[in-house]
Order: C-alpha cells, then sequence, then structure tokens
C-alpha cells in the first residue's frame, strides 16, 4: 500500500471498530433489558443475564458489520472531501480507484470476519446460549421457587411447593398449567426431584395425581400415579418436543445433511435451505456496501456542492439492498426459485457500482474539447 492507501485504511478501520462498538453496545443494552426478568422474577445472578445476553450477539453481527462498514466509509469519504484531499488528489491526476483499493481491502476482510460468524460463532454461541436456558428452567425449580409461595414464571404456569429437603428433594408439590386452552391439568405430588440427562432436565414426580379438564362442561378427569415424569423444556412456551435444534443454531455440517429424525427438518425444510444461502450471500454485502458508497461519494466535491445529500443517497440504497435480501431470504424458503435473487442482490448492487465509478472517471466532451484546443495550440 501506498503512504495515502494506508492513511485511508487505518481512519475507516478506526471508524469501523468505533461504530461496530457502538452499535453492538446499543443492541446488547437493548437486549439485556429485555432479559432483565432473568435477575428479577427468576433469581438469576448478574453473570447469568451478561452471558446470556452477550451469547445472542453474535446472532446479530452479521447484519450489523456490513451497516458498520457502511458509515464508516461514507464517514472516511466525506472527510477526505471536507479537507479537500480528494480535490488535491484529483488535481494531482488521480482517480477514485486510488481511495477505492484500502476500502476495498478493508472490505474483504469484513466479509471474511461475517463469513466466520455465520458459520462458527453464531450457531456455537446460540447452543452455549440453549444450555443456559436448560439450566436457567432447571434452577427455577431446585432454587429460585421459594417454599409456602405460588410463583409463576410465565403466564399460565404456577408452581407450588411446601418445603424443600436438604437434598434439593420437593415435598408437597402443586403444578398448575393452564396455558393449552383446550386443556387444563393440575399435578399433585407428595414428592419430587430434579433429573438431568444430557441437555434436558426432568422433574420427576411421585405419589400423587393429575387433574385434567379438557371441557369445562364436563368433570375433570383425575388420574393417579405412582411416578410420573415432566420434561422440562415444555416448562417453556417456544420449547419444542424433542429438544431439536433449530436451523441458525446448527453448523454447516448439520445445515447439509440433517438427521433423519430431525423434527424441524421433516416440517419445515425451507428455513434450512434459506439459512445456508444467507450464511453464503452475507459476505457480499461488505464489498456491496463499499462499493456503493464510492459511486455516490467517492468523487471530490467543492463546498459548494451538497455533499450531504449524496450521502444520504449511498445509505439508502445500501439499507434498501439489504432489506431487500433480508425479504428475498424469506422467500427463499418457500420456494427454490428465488436463490438466485439471493445471490444477485449484492452482486447487481456492485456491477451498477462499479460501472457508476468507471464512467465518473471519463473526461466530459467539454474537457476533451478543452483538451484538443490547447494541443491545437
Amino acid at each position: 500500500m501506498t503512504i495515502f492507501a494506508r492513511y485511508v485504511f487505518v481512519q475507516a478501520a478506526n471508524a469501523v471498530l468505533l461504530i461496530l462498538l457502538s452499535l453492538s453496545g446499543v443492541v446488547w443494552i437493548a437486549i439485556a433489558l429485555r432479559q432483565l426478568n432473568v435477575v428479577t422474577s427468576q433469581g438469576q445472578d448478574a453473570w447469568t443475564l451478561i452471558a446470556m445476553t452477550t451469547l445472542a450477539l453474535p446472532n446479530l453481527m452479521a447484519v450489523i458489520a456490513p451497516f458498520a462498514l457502511l458509515i464508516a466509509a461514507l464517514h472516511t469519504l466525506s472527510r477526505l472531501n471536507g479537507d479537500s484531499e480528494l480535490i488535491v488528489l484529483t488535481a494531482a491526476g488521480a482517480t477514485v480507484w486510488t481511495v477505492a483499493r484500502p476500502l476495498i481491502v478493508l472490505s474483504l476482510i469484513v466479509g471474511a470476519g461475517v463469513a466466520y460468524v455465520n458459520h462458527m460463532a453464531m450457531p456455537w454461541s446460540l447452543q452455549m446460549l440453549r444450555d443456559y436456558t436448560v439450566q436457567m428452567r432447571t434452577d427455577l425449580l431446585t432454587q429460585v421457587i421459594q417454599p409456602g409461595r405460588f410463583n409463576s414464571p410465565e403466564s399460565g404456569l404456577t408452581f407450588h411447593i411446601r418445603e424443600r429437603a436438604m437434598n434439593g428433594e420437593l415435598l408437597g408439590l402443586i403444578v398448575h398449567d393452564t396455558r393449552d386452552a383446550k386443556q387444563a391439568q393440575t399435578f399433585l405430588a407428595e414428592n419430587g426431584i430434579i433429573v438431568k440427562e444430557g441437555k434436558q432436565a426432568y422433574l420427576i414426580m411421585t405419589h400423587g395425581h393429575i387433574l385434567r379438564r379438557t371441557d369445562t362442561k364436563d368433570p375433570a378427569q383425575i388420574i393417579v400415579f405412582d411416578k410420573y415424569a415432566v420434561n422440562l423444556e415444555k416448562m417453556e412456551t417456544k420449547a419444542t418436543e424433542d429438544n431439536d435444534l433449530k436451523p441458525r443454531e446448527r453448523y454447516y455440517e448439520d445445515l447439509v445433511n440433517p438427521s433423519s429424525t430431525s423434527t424441524s427438518w421433516r416440517t419445515e425444510p425451507g428455513k434450512f435451505r434459506a439459512e445456508i444461502h444467507e450464511r453464503f450471500s452475507n459476505p457480499l454485502y461488505p464489498l456491496a456496501f463499499v462499493l456503493i458508497a464510492l459511486a455516490t461519494a467517492g468523487q471530490a466535491q467543492s463546498t459548494r456542492q451538497n455533499r450531504s445529500q449524496r450521502l444520504v443517497y449511498g445509505f439508502a440504497i445500501a439499507a434498501g439492498c439489504r432489506l431487500s435480501g433480508l425479504a428475498v431470504s424469506n422467500l427463499v424458503a418457500i420456494t427454490p426459485s428465488a436463490i438466485p435473487v439471493l445471490y444477485g442482490i449484492p452482486a447487481a448492487a456492485s456491477v451498477i457500482s462499479l460501472t457508476l465509478m468507471a464512467t465518473a472517471n471519463l473526461p466530459s466532451v467539454s474537457a476533451w474539447v478543452r483538451q484538443v484546443r490547447g494541443v491545437g495550440r
């Protein structure tokens, strides 16, 4: 790199880091505020809140990072224009490619980082977050629920225990579940204990009854049991029956070759297809965003020209491309014929931007006339 290329690269890279940290901090605070009930109502410590909110960040980094690069590129180009550096370079015979090279190198680095997050960091963090959720659900019964109190971890679900033994056994257990409008049931047991098997946790109840009502007009059914197990995964509204991983929680190998017993694969195979192509198309946006920024704000402009308008155009065009990509990603889950469009959006934006950059470097007709007259003299 030349001295000027290194200068532009350092300026843009510092701006990317600052903007990325700022956007990530705002997103982290928003997630933390939404998950604040983990500490206040479910009795978890502050470390659990920090861990869960931090593990949720990589899921959004693939969207945040390209926009951080876009804002940094527009800011760097605006600063170069404001300090008249682009005007001096243009007067010295330099073209837009002089500024484009370091920004394109930076976009390739960001694109590689987005690809790493998509294929490695995001599945790992979401699987860790899933483990925290299971652990938190287990702690809800073994630690949080206080004897003699009625606790409702969510609407329609109530727990009550008479006391807790020294070995962790729950005595005098009541579980009232009315989340299903078609079936309300109440578990009453003399004893209960939490048992973990792999990543799942079960509530084993002994010597009790189940009161089940499917219709308000009919009498309740009473079922007597000596031992009954409830999967604590069902104590969360969004949980799946077989603890199956969602497409976003899977590594590439699991997406391409899912297990034949996977419930999510059998019911919604389109989401697996959409997730695969979304991970490969995301890294194309950093390069497309940089080229859009160069095409709209990469030309030298005087202080009398409206530079802010070009910055707004560049951001709006890039945001429109990304929103279109997210919409097409949902369409890919429905029909495979939309897959080329998913890759075509960033590719078309890049080609059009390159064309505009190339034509902008061509001298105008009046400039050619002035040059010919100068030679004739």
